[in-house]
């Protein structure tokens, strides 16, 4: 009887350390990506003096997504096949865009950022 309830004990305890214990997995994907930085096309093409308030909404919820160093590269690889891929970027606004929106990112919106560095 004794036995029965130290087991049972023992496997409370491993699934709740299971439950508890953080995951690693970047659950980020380049849709969501893509979905939050939208609005800010016209802007990264050169139309208007600042990013929309819509822009920077979704720059911030960006930011908030990529809350492990996974999601955060996952987001800045993304962000960065985007910017190679996009005609007519202006990649100096590109790079500025966090800021513009007072948000702070760990990499730059380019073509040219290594992500392998991001943490």
């Amino acid at each position: 009887m004794a036995s029965s309830t130290i087991f049972k004990s023992v496997c409370v305890a491993l699934v709740c350390m299971m439950l508890m214990s953080p995951h690693a997995q970047a659950t980020l994907s380049c849709g969501a990506v893509t979905k939050n930085i939208a609005q800010c096309v016209t802007y990264l093409k050169g139309t208007g003096t600042s990013p929309s308030k819509a822009c920077c909404a979704g720059i911030t919820t960006l930011k908030n997504l990529a809350a492990s160093p996974g999601d955060r590269k996952t987001a800045c690889g993304c962000l960065k096949t985007a910017a190679a891929s996009m005609t007519g970027l202006d990649t100096k606004r590109a790079a500025q865009l966090p800021g513009a929106c007072d948000v702070t990112i760990a990499y730059a919106i380019s073509p040219n950022t290594d992500c392998s560095k991001v943490n």
